[in-house]
């Protein structure tokens, strides 16, 4: 989802020798490959996009593979950029690798304060390695590596798996699916009161282009809207997206995350970028996507 949002955004700013791989052309997690296909590119510039994600049922169930995976890829990835002396690399985070109980907004400063939340812990714990790495190397080896923190994400070539999906194509994809079958009810996970900001992809995409033209320094950048919802909130914008007609029904036996995250967002605003999508337009446009590309 994030690369293919970059991809794009770098093609409409007139940056068009791009070069990608899929999973499928390179697998991160093995390191002569990766070593491989640095010296052969030698590229100036790298985003790297590439993680094991999934919600609060992926990250509970496999923690070994969230922890394993983003692990090996930061430190092929990472390691490979100072070999072969890239000039710019962007690392990217996420909001939930912050404490749980973080103040909030979160600033940036408030990384490895306080406990992490335990339902994602492996995979905070390999990305917190991650954003650590491009600073020892930035400041042993003088690397120009930056980090990006990006809040809660959707859009086009989002994941909708039916167990492993964030919250937003979850959510679209029980509503689509409740609509076609006529059900009169959707059950939404947990008591519908954490608190969530949430950022169209593609807006990322530009705060990730403007990163890399502008920002050099030690230290991650929050990016996100600035605006936080409840999950009932956003339930309720998700059905009026899709058009579902029927009601809601919140099930608080099932686990509600942290409590609260938004994300202090002064910094990125303050070198001169904003978010511009509002969550109306984002989320039809996001489930315009997947029934166009019969992912639902």
């Amino acid at each position: 989802m994030v690369g293919a949002a970059v991809v794009r955004q770098l093609n409409a700013q007139g940056f068009h020798n791009i070069v990608t791989r899929t999973h499928a052309e390179l697998d991160l997690t093995r390191q002569a490959d990766v070593e491989a296909f640095f010296a052969a590119e030698k590229p100036d510039a790298v985003v790297l996009a590439a993680a094991k994600v999934g919600g609060i049922h992926a990250n509970n169930t496999y923690p070994a593979e969230f922890i394993y995976q983003n692990l090996i890829m930061e430190c092929n990835v990472i390691h490979s950029a100072y070999v072969q002396k890239v000039k710019k690399f962007l690392f990217l985070g996420s909001s939930c690798i912050y404490p749980r109980m973080a103040p909030q907004p979160i600033p940036e400063n408030a990384l490895l304060t306080g406990e992490l939340e335990k339902t994602n812990e492996a995979y905070a714990l390999a990305k917190i390695s991650g954003l650590k790495m491009c600073d020892f190397y930035r400041r042993q080896y003088g690397c120009d590596f930056i980090s990006a923190m990006p809040t809660n994400l959707y859009g086009p070539c989002d994941n909708y798996h039916p167990q492993n999906s964030h919250v937003i194509p979850a959510l679209i994809r029980k509503f689509h699916e409740a609509k076609v079958q006529g059900k009169s009810e959707v059950e939404i996970w947990g008591t519908g009161t954490p608190l969530r900001e949430f950022l169209y992809v593609d807006d990322l995409a530009e705060a990730l282009v403007f990163l890399l033209l502008n920002y050099s320094a030690e230290g991650h950048v929050n990016v996100g809207s600035g605006i936080e919802m409840t999950i009932a909130e956003l339930a309720h914008a998700v059905k009026d997206a899709v058009g579902f007609q029927g009601s809601l029904r919140f099930n608080p036996a099932m686990p509600d995350g942290t409590p609260r995250k938004i994300m202090d967002v002064s910094h990125i605003n303050g070198l001169g970028w904003k978010a511009k999508t509002g969550l109306k337009d984002g989320l039809e446009k996001a489930y315009e996507w997947a029934v166009g590309n019969g992912v639902l």
